[in-house]
C-alpha cells in the first residue's frame, strides 16, 4: 500500500472561497477515481503556529494506482487552477504503509 500526503500552505491573501474551491475539487476526486483506497483532506485547525493551511492524505495499492491519480485531469486541474493561484508553499510525501 502506497500513502501520499501533501501539506499546503496557502498565500494569507488567499480568500475562504479559494479555499472552499480547492476543498470542492479534491472531494469530488474520489467519486471519479476508484485508485483512491482512502483519501482524507482538511484544513489546519488553526491550534499551531507555522502550521499549514490544508492537507491532503491518500493511499492506493499500487504505485501505479498513485500515478493514475498524480496524473488524472481533473486532479491537474484543480491543482493548476484552484491550488497554484493560493499557493505559498507545498510539501509531501509518498511511502509504503
Amino acid at each position: 500500500m502506497i500513502r501520499h500526503i501533501v501539506l499546503l500552505t496557502f498565500a494569507d491573501t488567499a480568500t475562504d472561497a479559494q479555499i472552499q474551491a480547492v476543498e470542492d475539487g479534491l472531494s469530488a476526486l474520489p467519486a471519479r477515481l476508484s485508485q483512491l483506497q482512502a483519501y482524507v483532506i482538511g484544513r489546519d485547525l488553526g491550534l499551531g503556529e507555522g502550521n499549514a493551511t490544508f492537507a491532503v492524505t491518500a493511499d492506493f495499492a499500487t504505485v501505479d494506482d498513485y500515478i493514475v491519480y498524480r496524473d488524472d485531469p481533473e486532479h491537474r486541474r484543480v491543482i493548476t487552477e484552484c491550488i497554484r493561484p493560493i499557493l505559498a508553499g507545498r510539501t509531501a510525501a509518498q511511502y509504503e504503509i
